[in-house]
């Protein structure tokens, strides 16, 4: 029997693209700050100069399974993590964005064969999504845990 399990020792050799919606950047600034902490913790090169990890900011979370489309398109990522946050309002904008945002990564990710993190925050409360973001926890962090050891597993069962 062969068992087949991602890795965080390996880590430095991976490819990240980060694809993360600027609507809510209160937020998701801080998710990606820890995001960025976790790779570079576990090898990978964060710097503005990195060639490693790649990032794409687009107006809102319903935009990002573009975004993560025509970024693999352009380069070979072993994995992708979009980010954004959705915050529940008045209206049912909260239900659509969140829905098509993550029918749209789910399909780019299989189509493309690469595993995308679904890094997207959905929430009741601004204050809901501040301690996920930071105040109680940095869920960024634990999106690049999901990456290293998605993108690890993908690569080794290659």
């Amino acid at each position: 029997m062969a068992i087949f399990e991602g890795t965080f020792t390996n880590a430095s050799t991976l490819k990240v693209g980060i694809v993360i919606a600027r609507f809510n950047d209160l937020i998701t600034n801080k998710i990606l700050s820890g995001c960025l902490d976790c790779l570079k913790r576990h090898g990978l090169d964060t710097s503005e100069l990195s060639n490693q990890v790649d990032i794409v900011w687009v107006p809102g979370s319903f935009e990002l399974p573009i975004a993560a489309k025509t970024l693999m398109k352009k380069k070979s990522y072993d994995v992708v993590i979009a980010l954004g946050a959705v915050i529940r309002g008045e209206t049912s904008h909260y239900d659509v964005v969140i829905s098509e945002a993550s029918k749209g990564i789910s399909q780019v990710s299989n189509e493309n064969n690469v595993p995308i993190i679904f890094g997207v925050l959905t929430t009741d409360t601004m204050q809901q999504a501040l301690e996920r973001a930071g105040i109680k926890n940095n869920l960024g962090w634990n999106y690049a845990l999901q990456a290293i050891e998605m993108g690890t597993l993908i690569k080794n069962l290659n």
